[in-house]
């Protein structure tokens, strides 16, 4: 875990305008001062990410949201009494401190409260909001240890480590409607949980780019990745299997597992570090076995298909 020292230097930098690859409990984000729009911009062309796909911003409490937004919703009290901190953004009316660079010129904003520790000192020390979306290229596998974004951004100006994250996957972002929440990107927070403490909108049009995930093709890693529907005629010892929890039956090249318990949730959380582990071994192809869409693994699947997509 990152020391006090570490965490001073790396709140230095982002008020002085430079990046921070930090950890969250969902995957490791690449931040700047979400006010600073010249330090935002740096994360585009770091990342080769696209200026139409907006950035979630990360803060410590709800005074910095009722800074960063000009409507209170009544809604966002019952969110973070349940979800906050935690993987869980919502979408709300941004105020005029956020630069248009930070929400793709729209005038709503994706922010959350982070459930780590270093995340949330980062975000103190610092005495900013801060805008980060995973800290690897745009579109390839997301990080969730320090190596994967060392393995894909070697020139950020600090890095801090926080171990492993707990959770895996990327945050579920909703946005609110006077009749309740629309899901925008599924994510570990499941629509079951929501409805505990939320009704379910309409289901609203999704053309637009309103959050981050919501392109076609993401999460991709460098060898092709294919879910296993059995129609692939591909050398099996040269390709790498991921199982959900059986055993597939067949000796591939290399075989590594979700979860042996069958736990979605587990699986969610191993999803990533497990892509990572079979872009770095020594197979040309990765056949993935498909999840039950129920839970969590909505959200599994729907990061499966998103990085088979440019492989199709």
């Amino acid at each position: 875990m990152s020391s006090n020292d570490q965490i001073k230097f790396a709140a230095e930098c982002i008020r002085a305008g430079k990046l921070v690859a930090f950890p969250t409990e969902t995957v490791y984000g690449l931040g700047a001062n979400a006010l600073d729009a010249m330090a935002v911009a740096k994360i585009f062309s770091i990342k080769e990410r696209p200026s139409f796909d907006p950035l979630i911003v990360h803060v410590s409490d709800m005074d910095m949201i009722l800074k960063l937004t000009i409507a209170y919703h009544d809604k966002v009290s019952l969110i973070a009494d349940h979800f906050w901190p935690g993987p869980l953004t919502v979408i709300l009316p941004k105020s005029v401190l956020v630069p248009d660079i930070v929400t793709a010129g729209m005038d709503t904003v994706g922010i959350r409260i982070p459930n780590h520790p270093v995340a949330l000192s980062l975000i103190r020390e610092s005495g900013c909001p801060i805008a980060a979306p995973s800290a690897n290229k745009f579109g390839r596998v997301s990080p969730t240890e320090v190596r994967h974004v060392l393995k894909q951004l070697s020139n950020v100006e600090c890095v801090l480590d926080g171990g492993r994250t707990s959770v895996g996957i990327e945050s579920t972002i909703i946005t609110l409607h006077e009749d309740g929440f629309e899901i925008l990107r599924s994510g570990f927070i499941t629509k079951e949980e929501l409805l505990k403490v939320l009704p379910l909108s309409r289901e609203d049009s999704k053309e637009n780019i309103l959050a981050p995930g919501m392109i076609k093709s993401h999460y991709s890693p460098s060898k092709p990745l294919y879910l296993d529907d059995g129609s692939r005629q591909l050398d099996i010892d040269r390709v790498g299997y991921i199982a959900f929890s059986r055993d597939p039956g067949i000796k591939y090249g290399r075989i590594s597992y979700l979860s042996k318990s069958g736990n979605l949730k587990e699986a969610a959380v191993n999803l990533f570090a497990t892509i990572h582990e079979m872009e770095d071994a020594d197979i040309d192809y990765i056949l993935v076995e498909k999840l039950p869409e129920e839970g969590v693994g909505i959200a599994v699947m729907d990061r499966l298909r998103k990085a088979e997509y440019k492989f199709l």
